[in-house]
C-alpha cells in the first residue's frame, strides 16, 4: 500500500490502512485543493469515494480544530441521498473518534429539530435546495451560516440547468454573501458540459479547480430479450418479468429501475405474483409515505431485501455497497442516466458493475443497444447551459426579503454573478423586482400582490410578516399536481395519487398502490379511502410528468445504427428480420433525412414521419401537422406522438408530405397554436406558482388543483389583454419552448429534413408503422396492460403481410 503524502493526517492515514486502503489520488487532491482555499468540482466515477472526498477536508479541519457552529453546507437533489449520506459518514466520524455532529434537515425533518437546528446547528448539515432557500428566509440566516466554511454539492449535474438548479445558484450566492470565506465543492460521475458545470459551481467566487478522478472497471451489461414473442409496442415489459425473476433469484441484491411510477407498481405486482421463492422484493417511489421508504432504503441497505423495484427516487449517489445487479426496466431514454443507474451496482471503482437492460418493446431495443453503444464509448448527454428563470428568481427575491430588507443594487450584482443568470439585463431585473413588489402594472391596483414596501432609504421590505409565513408555505421549484392522500378505510396512510386520478374513480373502482390491489370507497377530507381488494383487472395510477423524452445523442445512434444494416447482426432475431422486412417493403430513416410513408387503411388515410426527436418536440409537430393539413383541406382527424415516430390520419391523402414539413411552421403557425390552446395556459399555471402569484397553500387552508387551474386562467387572460409583455408571460414563453414544446429539437429536426424528405407512398401499412399505430387510443392510458395490445397487434401484422410478396415476421 502506497503511504498517503504529509497532507493527510496520521490518524486518517491509519484510519485508512486499517481497511486496507489506500486514499484515491482525487482524494488527496481534494485535500490539497482545501488546504488551498479553493473551490473545486470533482468529476470521478459512481462507487469511487467520492462522497468521501468532498467531506474528507471537512473532516481533517474538524479534527484538527473542533469548533461549534455549521462548517460544512451538504445539499443534495435528493432528500433520500441526504439521509444515506448522513448515515454514511457516522462510520468514519466514530472509527476516528471525532467530536463531530452530522444531521439532515428536509421536508421530512419534524418541525421542533429543524427549530433547534437554527439556534444550535451542527458541524455538518445535510439538505436540500428546497430546505436552504428556507433557511435563507429567516432574519437568524446571517448568524446560522457565518461560520460556514464548505458548502458541498453532490450530484451537481443533476441540479444545474433546472429551475432547482437556478433556486440553488441563488441561494449558493446568499450564502457567499452571508460566509465570505466559505468554499464549495461540486460532486458528479456524469457530466456532458464541464466547462458550464465548473462555472455553475464557482460563479463568484474565483478559481475552481476541477478534478477528475481515474476510470472504474468497466460495466458488464447486457441487453435481456426472452425466448418467444418480442412485443411490437407497450411500454411496461410484462412478457419479460419471469426472466427478471429469474436474474433476482441468481443474484444477492439487485435494484431495479423503471421509468414511471405506474410501471413501478406493475413490475412489482408482477415480480410479487412470480414469487415462489418468497423473496423480500420491496417498493420504492416518491409518492409512497414518507415512512414506507424509509423503511425500505433502511432494509436495502442492512442486507435484508433481495429487490427493490424503483424510480429516479433511488437514481442518485445512494451509497448500497452490496448491490450486485441493476436491471433496467424499459430503454433509460438517455446515456447518463444509464450510467447512473449501472453505477448503483457494485458501488466500488475496482469493481466492474453489472446491469441488465429489458426493452418492452422492439423500438427500445434499438434504444436500448444505441445506449450500450454509448456507455462504451464513454459519451455521454445533457442539455447545454440555458439563461435562469424568472419565475425562480421571483421567488428568491421575494425570499430574501423575507430574511429582511434589501437593496435593490447590491441584490442585482449577488444575482449577476451566478452563472444562470450572468446575462440577465438590469432592465430584466427591475421588472422581476417590480412583479414581487406589487404584481405589475396590469395587478398593482390588487392588495393581495402587494408583497413588498419601499422605505425611506430606498430599501425593499416585506409589506406584512405574514407574507414571510407564506412564502414558506409554498417555497421550491417543483410543482406536482394535487395529490390526495391514499389510506386503508379510515387509518394507515399508504401515500398519495394524482387529484385527477381520483377524480376518475368511482366507488368499487380497482387500483394497484404500494404494490397492492386496492378498491376504491370514496373521497373524505382530502383522502382517498380504500380498502384491499380482489381481481386482476385494476385501473392504475397515472402519474403526471412520468414519462421523460428520448436524449439527442441516443436519438443520432438510433439513426446511425437504422441508416447501418452492418450493426444489425447483434440484434435479436426478432427485431433484424423487423428491419429487413421495412427495407423490403418501404425504407429505413437515415441518419440525415427524414422518412415519412402514407397509406390508406380502412376509409383513413395515414402518414408516419420518422423523425426520432424525443415524445415532447414530436407532440408539437403533431399538433403542426394537423393545423396545416386542415389549411390544405385534408380533414385531418387526430394525431399520435411517441419517442421515435409521429403519426396524422385523415380523411383526404397526403400526396407530397415536404411542404407541411417547412420550417416556417415554427413562426407564425407555433405561435397562433399555442395562443388558442392549453399549453401556455397550464405552463403559465406552473410559473404563477413558483413565482408566488398563486400559493398552493395558504395558512389553514390548501387549494385544490381545480382551484390552482381556475385562479391562474383568469390570471393569464387579464395580463394577455393588458400587459403583454409581463415578465410572468415571458417566463411562460420560455418554459413552453424549453420544455414542453421542445421547439429547440423540433427547428434540429425541420433544419435536418430541409430538401430531405425521403417520402415512400405505400399501399399498406409498414413494418415500421405498426408500433405506432398500436399507440392510437391508448395515450394517456399509463397503465394499460402488454398483454391488452395482443390483439391489435396480431390484426395490424396481418394486415401488414397482406401483400403477396411480404414474408411472414415473428
Amino acid at each position: 500500500m502506497s503511504t498517503a503524502p504529509a497532507l493527510l493526517p496520521e490518524p486518517f492515514r491509519a484510519w485508512f490502512a486499517a481497511r486496507g486502503w489506500s486514499p484515491h489520488a482525487y482524494q488527496l487532491a481534494m485535500v490539497e485543493a482545501a488546504t488551498a482555499g479553493d473551490s473545486a468540482l470533482l468529476i470521478a466515477p459512481t462507487g469511487g469515494g467520492k462522497t468521501l472526498a468532498g467531506f474528507l477536508p471537512s473532516l481533517i479541519e474538524l479534527a484538527a480544530a473542533p469548533a461549534p457552529g455549521l462548517h460544512t453546507l451538504y445539499i443534495s437533489p435528493l432528500k433520500a441521498l441526504a439521509v444515506d449520506v448522513q448515515r454514511n459518514l457516522q462510520a468514519p466520524i466514530a472509527e476516528l473518534g471525532l467530536p463531530v455532529t452530522v444531521e439532515t434537515r428536509t421536508g421530512d425533518t419534524p418541525a421542533s429539530r429543524r427549530a433547534r437546528q437554527r439556534l444550535r446547528p451542527p458541524q455538518m448539515l445535510m439538505t436540500t435546495p428546497e430546505s436552504l432557500a428556507l433557511m435563507l428566509s429567516y432574519a437568524d440566516a446571517p448568524t446560522l451560516f457565518g461560520r460556514l466554511s464548505v458548502v458541498v454539492v453532490d450530484e451537481v449535474h443533476a441540479l444545474a440547468g433546472t429551475k432547482r438548479g437556478d433556486l440553488l445558484a441563488l441561494g449558493l450566492a446568499r450564502l457567499g454573501a452571508l460566509a465570505p470565506a466559505s468554499r464549495r465543492v461540486g460532486l458528479s460521475a456524469t457530466v456532458a458540459w464541464p466547462d458550464a458545470l465548473e462555472q455553475w459551481i464557482g460563479a463568484g467566487r474565483g478559481h475552481v479547480r476541477r478534478i477528475v478522478g481515474g476510470a472504474a472497471a468497466a460495466a458488464d451489461v447486457s441487453i435481456l430479450v426472452p425466448e418467444g414473442r418480442l412485443p411490437w409496442g407497450g411500454h411496461m415489459a410484462v412478457h419479460a418479468m419471469p426472466a427478471v425473476y429469474r436474474a433476482i433469484a441468481e443474484a444477492g441484491t439487485t435494484i431495479v429501475f423503471v421509468n414511471t411510477r405506474a410501471q413501478a407498481e406493475i413490475v412489482f405486482q408482477e415480480l410479487w405474483r412470480l414469487n415462489a421463492a418468497n423473496l423480500p422484493i420491496a417498493l420504492h417511489h416518491g409518492s409512497l409515505a414518507v415512512e414506507q421508504r424509509r423503511r425500505v432504503e433502511a432494509a436495502m441497505a442492512e442486507g435484508r431485501l433481495r429487490a427493490v423495484v424503483a424510480t429516479s427516487s433511488l437514481d442518485l449517489g445512494i451509497d448500497w455497497a452490496a448491490v450486485d445487479l441493476v436491471i433496467q426496466v424499459g430503454a433509460p431514454k438517455g446515456a447518463s442516466r444509464l450510467v447512473q443507474r449501472i453505477g448503483r451496482s457494485n458501488h466500488r471503482l475496482d469493481r466492474p458493475s453489472r446491469a441488465i437492460l429489458v426493452p418492452a418493446n422492439r423500438f427500445e431495443v434499438l434504444e436500448c443497444s444505441a445506449a450500450l453503444d454509448a456507455v462504451a464509448a464513454g459519451t455521454l448527454d445533457g442539455q447545454a447551459p440555458r439563461p435562469g428563470a424568472l419565475d425562480v428568481l421571483a421567488q428568491h427575491v421575494l425570499g430574501t426579503a423575507c430574511a429582511g430588507p434589501f437593496g435593490a443594487d447590491t441584490l442585482y450584482v449577488e444575482v449577476a454573478a451566478t452563472q444562470p443568470f450572468a446575462g440577465l439585463a438590469r432592465a430584466e431585473f427591475d421588472a422581476v423586482v417590480r412583479y414581487v413588489e406589487d404584481g405589475g402594472y396590469a395587478l398593482g391596483g390588487y392588495e393581495q400582490w402587494r408583497r413588498l414596501a419601499r422605505l425611506p432609504d430606498g430599501r425593499l421590505a416585506l409589506a406584512h410578516p405574514a407574507i414571510a409565513r407564506r412564502y414558506r408555505m409554498n417555497v421550491g421549484t417543483i410543482v406536482e399536481a394535487t395529490t390526495l392522500k391514499v389510506r386503508l378505510g379510515r387509518g394507515r396512510v399508504l401515500g398519495e395519487v394524482e387529484e385527477y386520478f381520483a377524480l376518475g374513480l368511482t366507488p368499487g373502482d380497482t387500483f394497484l398502490f404500494a404494490g397492492r390491489l386496492l378498491r376504491f370507497e370514496g373521497i373524505r377530507d382530502m383522502a382517498v379511502e380504500a380498502r384491499p381488494a380482489s381481481g386482476d383487472q385494476p385501473k392504475i395510477p397515472a402519474y403526471a410528468g412520468g414519462r421523460m423524452p428520448l436524449t439527442t445523442h441516443l436519438a443520432d445512434r438510433v439513426r446511425a445504427m437504422l441508416a447501418d444494416p452492418g450493426q444489425w447482426d447483434r440484434l435479436p432475431g426478432p427485431v433484424h428480420e423487423w428491419l429487413d422486412l421495412q427495407r423490403h417493403r418501404s425504407a429505413l430513416p437515415g441518419s440525415d433525412d427524414l422518412l415519412v410513408e402514407t397509406f390508406p387503411r380502412g376509409a383513413l388515410h395515414y402518414m408516419v414521419a420518422y423523425c426520432f426527436e424525443g415524445r415532447n418536440a414530436h407532440q408539437t409537430l403533431g399538433m403542426l401537422l394537423t393545423r396545416r393539413m386542415e389549411r390544405a383541406g385534408l380533414k385531418p382527424l387526430g394525431f399520435v406522438a411517441t419517442d421515435y415516430v409521429v403519426a396524422t390520419w385523415s380523411l383526404e391523402p397526403v400526396r407530397d408530405p415536404a411542404p407541411l414539413f417547412d420550417e416556417e411552421m415554427l413562426g407564425d403557425d407555433l405561435e397562433e397554436w399555442m395562443a388558442e390552446s392549453t399549453l401556455l395556459k397550464r405552463t403559465f399555471r406552473n410559473v404563477a406558482v413558483i413565482a408566488g402569484l398563486i400559493e398552493r397553500r395558504h395558512p389553514g387552508q390548501e387549494k385544490s388543483g381545480r382551484q390552482v387551474t381556475f385562479n391562474s386562467d383568469l390570471i393569464y387572460d387579464v395580463l394577455r389583454r393588458h400587459e403583454p409583455d409581463h415578465i410572468l408571460l415571458r417566463a411562460t414563453r420560455a418554459d413552453a419552448a424549453e420544455g414542453l414544446t421542445d421547439v429547440r429539437r423540433l427547428g434540429r429536426l425541420l433544419a435536418r429534413a430541409r430538401g430531405r424528405v425521403l417520402h415512400r407512398p405505400l399501399p399498406r401499412i409498414s413494418p415500421l408503422a405498426v408500433p405506432v399505430l398500436l399507440e392510437i387510443g391508448r395515450e394517456g392510458v399509463e397503465g394499460a396492460r402488454d398483454h391488452l395490445l395482443e390483439e391489435t397487434a396480431a390484426a395490424l401484422v396481418a394486415e401488414m403481410e397482406a401483400g403477396p410478396d411480404a414474408p411472414a415476421i415473428s
